[in-house]
């Protein structure tokens, strides 16, 4: 059984009853001041991590631009 499979498996049947039961933990868990703060910092992790990503394929990519501009260079 392969990860995905079993995630399916586990959250798949979940209902309307079992999601509010687990909101309801949750927000008792960390209190409802915590949890815009908990989303806040997901989010900026979010936004660091396409950030990388992003500068990560215009360094694969600038080597390929500035060959092409040499190259041009050289058959004129």
């Amino acid at each position: 059984m392969n990860t995905f499979s079993a995630i399916l498996l586990l959250f798949g049947n979940l209902g309307t009853t079992e999601l509010i039961v687990i909101l309801v933990v949750v927000l008792l868990l960390f209190g409802g001041r915590k949890i815009p703060e908990l989303m806040h910092g997901i989010g900026k992790g979010v936004r660091s991590f396409k950030k990388g990503m992003n500068e990560i394929e215009e360094e694969i990519n600038a080597p390929v631009s500035k060959n092409e501009e040499q190259k041009k260079e050289e058959g004129k």
